[in-house]
């Protein structure tokens, strides 16, 4: 028995805020996890301080299983995005004990690798068409395979996406939420333009994604994605709001164009309908909001059953912690895709010292026992926590919209 003697929630804001759990055996071995919801991160703060760890203390940290459906089914009230990012942080916090412990990188307790490293993509933004495309150069440079392209858009001030720096996208950007104004109609006129610039530059060998960030009805989605196909996406990420997640067959009836979506999703049941009718090609759950690695690998596997792959979101907003566990995580399943991948800061790099690498396009989790990821609690204790929210966006008449 590895018994739990400790448990206590690190806050740091080394560039942007990230939670960390961390959890001590009573032999001295230790894991983290990330607990980070951009935005509420002190909610998630709140719900493992006051709710979780009590109920920590004492129980076996090596059955990860059973204390996921005790936080997951004692609570009564399933899911949603705080609780589940509270018990992601539980669980990969266990699974990097269990890898300490047993001296062995984590992707080799998920049944070793699939693959030698993992495909991810990288964020090219700009102010119009020529700069995005010329930051799509610099990555295809840099060996990348897989290249994201997000483009300001003509006659709106603010573009979702688009970044004062090239490498860190940190939207959470203010103390209180900034406003953008919105107009679907002209977004969709930039977008195929976009796509045939960036094919005439980059060529056909390498992979291009873009994000719609939930703005388009079905069928608006239907025809952007018809507009692009020429262009062979690599898909085509958030196409809209998935709530109802019938308004996907809309979609697929217009449009080959590969669909990904769940970023914002927590749980299985957010997917089921999707993944059932087949109405995407790529899950985007992330390991930190999705309940941890032994939902997601449900999830993943559920997946697999109907051809659709894994695309794991992967900005900013989630610490290196969650990074290596995506990493673990997606070079073990079978039907991985994509994994998308921003650049932490220094800062966020020092106060995380991590084992995971990128060469050549692919990222590589490394061999380090566990996640092979610490945090450096007295550098993260020189980084207070500021509030941030993620701004919103209304339409061009002041009415509410999607961000």
């Amino acid at each position: 028995m590895a018994e739990i003697v400790s448990a206590r929630v690190i806050v740091t804001c080394p560039g942007r805020n990230f939670v960390t759990l961390k959890i001590e055996t009573k032999d001295g071995i230790t894991g983290i996890g990330d607990a980070t919801l951009n935005g509420r991160e002190l909610a998630v703060a709140a719900y493992l301080n006051d709710h979780v760890i009590p109920m920590l203390i004492g129980r076996d940290a090596h059955r990860i299983e059973d204390i996921w459906q005790f936080l997951y089914k004692g609570a009564y009230w399933r899911r949603g995005p705080v609780t589940m990012s509270a018990i992601a942080a539980v669980d990969m916090a266990l699974w990097d004990i269990k890898g300490k412990v047993a001296g062995l990188p984590l992707y080799q307790l998920l049944g070793g690798a699939s693959r030698d490293g993992c495909m991810v993509y990288g964020h090219a933004n700009g102010r119009d068409i020529a700069e995005t495309v010329s930051n799509a150069l610099a990555y295809q440079e840099q060996g990348y395979k897989a290249i994201r392209l997000q483009s300001g858009v003509p006659g709106l001030a603010a573009t979702y996406g688009v970044s004062k720096d090239k490498y860190f996208y940190e939207p959470a950007d203010a103390a209180l939420p900034t406003e953008s104004l919105w107009s679907t109609e002209k977004y969709m006129r930039s977008v195929e333009p976009l796509f045939k610039a960036a094919r005439d530059a980059l060529g056909w060998d390498v992979h291009l994604l873009h994000d719609v960030h939930h703005r388009c009805t079905p069928v608006e989605a239907g025809r952007l994605g018809k507009d692009i196909e020429p262009y062979r996406p690599f898909w085509l990420e958030d196409a809209t709001p998935a709530e109802n997640q019938a308004g996907f067959r809309t979609i697929r009836q217009h449009t080959t164009t590969p669909l990904a979506v769940g970023e914002i999703f927590n749980s299985i049941w957010d997917c089921k309908q999707l993944i059932e009718e087949q109405l995407i090609d790529y899950i985007r759950a992330t390991v930190v909001h999705a309940g941890g690695i032994t939902h997601l690998r449900r999830i993943a596997s559920f997946a697999d059953l109907y051809q659709v792959r894994t695309g794991c979101h992967g900005a900013t907003d989630l610490s290196p912690v969650c990074m290596a566990a995506a990493l673990h995580f997606g070079i073990s399943v079978p039907n991985f895709g994509v994994q998308e991948y921003m650049r932490h800061s220094q800062e966020t790099d020092a106060v995380f010292p991590h084992s995971y690498s990128f060469k050549d396009g692919l990222m590589h989790p490394g061999d380090a026992p566990g996640l092979g990821v610490e945090i450096d609690e007295k550098l993260a204790a020189t980084f207070e926590y500021k509030r941030a929210y993620l701004p919103v966006a209304r339409l061009e008449d002041g009415t509410m919209f999607s961000w």
